[in-house]
């Protein structure tokens, strides 16, 4: 098997007889030795039904059908799990990326040397003025608490080697940050600039984006933790200069120190506590989580 394309279904109906008729036209002018695989992540509409459709008069359709919704990092993981081809071709079907992009992304690869992945950068990110602040956001705290830096306005359009992807299945955790664990794996990868559409409304609203946020961070990183010990070494430290102050003002000056200033303090620490025990508490949430070894995902079926 020369390339697997793969791509996850979830509100995907609209766009799956397009996405398919452009995909197979672009992969047949580089080769016949190709599959394409659908991962359909519990999408409630009848995204599945379509594909099915399609598969009865194309055999390279191959369909994994989950056994309900696990989310898009954790679907896209089974798809390339699944994969046979030398190649593996990665995106969306949601035209957001546009499939005519697979030629390029193949000529990058085999025209460079010792390259395992290409993969898409948004050269303006797409969306809002909400969308694009997100972004920002989201790579600064990233890239500011993580041991590695990942590549600003990353999507998940990208090709890579057999060799690759084996390194990437590897990877065995409950909380899956994509992204995260492409850069991880390591290998020579190379950035390749896109133009990204903008088909339809962001799958991610505004709890699962901080959601993401938390866990990409105490994914790949122990720093907050790290922080904590500062920021309490910190604080100590203040409060010790304090004390001494509020000493010299009684002994020299005899002023009041009143109630204010305790109930502030209380406040203040017993915030800060509870702050720091919640950092703490997700780190052991994810060793809990972890420990119980679920498979990330469930697969019902795969038709082939």
């Amino acid at each position: 098997m020369k390339l697997s394309i793969v791509t996850t279904l979830f509100y995907s109906a609209p766009y799956i007889e397009e996405f398919y008729k452009r995909i197979k036209l672009a992969v047949e002018k580089i080769t016949n030795s190709y599959e394409i695989i659908f991962v359909n992540d519990g999408s409630p509409d009848n995204s599945l039904e379509l594909v099915l459709k399609l598969k009865k008069s194309d055999n390279r359709i191959i369909v994994i059908d989950l056994s309900r919704n696990f989310g898009h990092h954790k679907a896209l993981m089974t798809g390339i799990s699944n994969a046979r081809g030398d190649f593996v071709f990665l995106i969306d079907s949601d035209l957001e990326e546009e499939p005519e992009l697979l030629r390029p992304f193949w000529n990058e690869i085999n025209n460079s040397n010792d390259i395992d992945v290409v993969f898409g950068i948004q050269k303006t990110r797409k969306g809002g003025i909400g969308e694009k602040i997100f972004g920002y956001i989201y790579y600064k705290i990233f890239n500011i608490f993580s041991e590695f830096k990942l590549p600003v306005n990353l999507s998940v359009i990208r090709i890579m080697t057999k060799r690759y992807v084996k390194s990437l299945i590897e990877f065995n955790e409950e909380h899956i940050v994509f992204a995260g664990l492409c850069v991880l794996a390591g290998y020579n990868q190379k950035e390749y600039g896109i133009t990204k559409g903008n088909k339809r409304k962001s799958a991610y609203t505004i709890r699962k984006k901080i959601q993401i946020v938390i866990n990409s961070i105490t994914s790949f990183s122990a720093r907050p933790l790290v922080m904590i010990f500062y920021l309490g070494s910190f604080i100590s430290f203040v409060s010790l200069l304090y004390i001494l102050y509020v000493f010299y003002k009684k002994v020299f000056y005899d002023i009041p120190l009143g109630w204010t200033s305790i109930v502030l303090s209380i406040w203040f620490f017993g915030g800060l506590i509870i702050l720091c025990i919640g950092i703490v508490g997700i780190y052991i949430s994810k060793i809990y989580e972890q420990s119980k070894q679920r498979p990330f995902t469930i697969l019902k079926r795969i038709y082939k």
